[in-house]
């Protein structure tokens, strides 16, 4: 089992490029299944997850092909996958793949929206909470597909074909939100959406399948509207960059006390965060081609944050945002409203020195003079990568297990971080 082992106390400067944001691929790629012609999806980031999925639309009989390097492309420049589902010759979504990916249970909505009929396996993927799918089955029933579960399956039919209708999800959620899309672009008539995600990633896959022919308004407010099509077409997009990957090489230069431009970064994704980093100390610059972010001999200072669907504060870049306080002047206050088991990165921080008090869905981060190196593991995809903001300033040799979690949602991150002078690298075993 691979680990990556960093010595740190070494400042980052240079420049790191963003790559496609892997929460907006995921569904896109899972968007084919909506026509029988060709979906061409630009700058989608070469992780595991992005393997994966492609290997379950195979499953379903997908087509997918990756173009090679274009003449004057750089190697941080994303791939481009032609995705074509001119039959589906499955509507069954297995467990043993369905239980290594929470986001491949999106193929249960356009595979009873196009064939009227799913089994897909009850979800996997982190585990940073119950994240339950009923919001993704009570939007399938207000369509007009009846839903059942069996032996750990969802099974869902619309041997008609679904119907427009209002759908109020009773929370936000991106999947669901995801989900409904993705159903209505397919049902006759008109569907209304209350209380949607307006998250970044929700727009890009709306704006895919207004390509793709459907009708869609109100992307980016909690109320879209959609007129069903009988068939979609052909398109090709642009994965929007990763607006997580951004915030998480943003508080990794801070950490250090470096100064990095993150090339292709748009500032527009994540203007909260960027305005808690400007709170904590940090000079962040927005510039046409990106974002510098900088923090020469300057002290942190503490914040008080709570994670909220956007344009709050992503909870993907909590844990991120615990690692930098622990080198903060003073005791910041971080509360998670959106998992509720996503501080499991706190015991294993501690191993490196830092002061964390856990009171239910609130972690006070009392800040330290320094972090020591440590043996440590992930717990999952963001913790993992909060250990490595931690072990860039931590004395001495910071070794992560487990970082299969890590490969799940981040591109070359020890090629892009030793790019800017830090001391890391990856132990294959």
């Amino acid at each position: 089992m691979d680990r990556i082992r960093i010595v740190g106390g070494q400042r980052l400067n240079g420049t790191i490029p963003i790559s496609g944001a892997k929460n907006a691929a995921l569904p896109l790629m899972i968007a084919s299944l909506l026509t029988r012609e060709t979906l061409t999806l630009n700058n989608v980031p070469r992780v595991a997850d992005v393997n994966l999925l492609s290997r379950i639309l195979g499953n379903h009989g997908v087509d997918v092909t990756i173009a090679g390097k274009k003449s004057g492309q750089r190697t941080s420049d994303g791939q481009t996958f032609r995705l074509t589902a001119t039959e589906i010759v499955d509507t069954t979504a297995p467990y043993e793949m369905v239980a290594r990916m929470r986001a491949s249970f999106w193929v249960l909505a356009p595979l009873v929206a196009r064939c009227g009929r799913a089994k897909v396996s009850l979800p996997g993927g982190c585990a940073i909470g119950t994240r339950p799918v009923d919001l993704h089955l009570t939007t399938l029933e207000a369509l007009g597909a009846e839903i059942e579960l069996e032996g750990g399956y969802v099974i869902a039919k619309a041997p008609r074909g679904l119907t427009g209708n209002r759908v109020e999800l009773s929370k936000v959620s991106v999947g669901a939100t995801h989900n409904a899309l993705m159903a209505a672009v397919l049902a006759r008539g008109e569907t209304l959406i209350e209380n949607a995600a307006r998250e970044p990633e929700v727009v890009d896959l709306g704006n895919c399948l207004i390509r793709m022919g459907a009708r869609i308004e109100g992307l980016g407010t909690p109320t879209l509207w959609i007129q069903g099509r009988e068939t979609l077409h052909s398109a090709e997009h642009t994965v929007l960059p990763d607006r997580i990957e951004t915030g998480t090489y943003a508080m990794a230069a801070a950490m250090t006390g470096g100064d990095v431009m993150l090339d292709g970064a748009r500032a527009n994704l994540l203007q909260e965060a960027l305005q808690i980093l400007r709170s904590s100390g940090i000079e962040v610059e927005e510039r046409p081609t990106g974002i510098r972010v900088a923090r020469n001999g300057r002290g942190l200072q503490p914040v008080t944050v709570e994670t909220r669907p956007f344009p709050g504060f992503p909870t993907d870049l909590q844990a991120q945002l615990i690692a930098l306080m622990c080198m903060a002047s003073g005791t910041s206050t971080v509360r998670e409203t959106i998992f509720e088991n996503r501080f499991m990165h706190v015991q294993e921080l501690a191993r490196l020195g830092a002061r964390i008090e856990l009171k239910g869905d609130t972690a006070l981060v009392t800040g330290v003079s320094g972090l020591r190196g440590a043996q440590v593991m992930a717990t999952d995809l963001r913790a993992s990568v909060s250990l490595i903001i931690a072990g860039l300033a931590a004395q001495g040799e910071t070794v992560i297990g487990r970082v299969y979690h890590l490969d799940r949602g981040f591109e070359r991150i020890e090629d892009k971080l030793r790019q800017c002078g830090a001391h890391i690298e990856r132990l294959t075993s």
